[in-house]
């Protein structure tokens, strides 16, 4: 009996050990994570007039999200259309950064989009 419950005192032990070690160690890669964290949005002018030339010039462009030729049937040509769809355009070009397509965003195009977003997508 002793030598059971030495045996079971080990494994409990060494399961322990397996569960802390599993549950401390991991790689995440932060901004991917928390993508607003690099940003610091007092220094950004975060307004519908600084996203508007972003989003014309590279996401309402011929071929993509334009009346003419909207790609998904999204289009993003009026305030109204990019703040309806802006958890949309943060998930797709701010933190998967699969949009724009052949057409990556500057760091200060991210950060404008970021802030305008965060600040709760003013017509400004």
């Amino acid at each position: 009996m002793h030598k059971q419950k030495k045996h079971s005192a080990s494994a409990l032990a060494l399961l322990t050990i397996i569960i802390v070690l599993l549950t401390g160690c991991y790689y995440d890669k932060g901004e991917l994570i928390y993508p607003d964290s690099t940003v610091d949005c007092s220094k950004v002018t975060a307004t519908y007039t600084a996203v508007k030339p972003i989003v014309a010039g590279k996401c309402n462009t011929t071929g993509c999200h334009n009346a003419a030729s909207a790609a998904g049937s999204t289009v993003l040509e009026t305030y109204d259309q990019v703040k309806a769809l802006a958890g949309r355009i943060k998930q797709r070009a701010l933190v998967d950064k699969t949009m724009p397509p052949g057409a990556a965003l500057t760091t200060s195009e991210i950060a404008i989009l970021t802030c305008w977003i965060n600040s709760g997508t003013p017509n400004n």
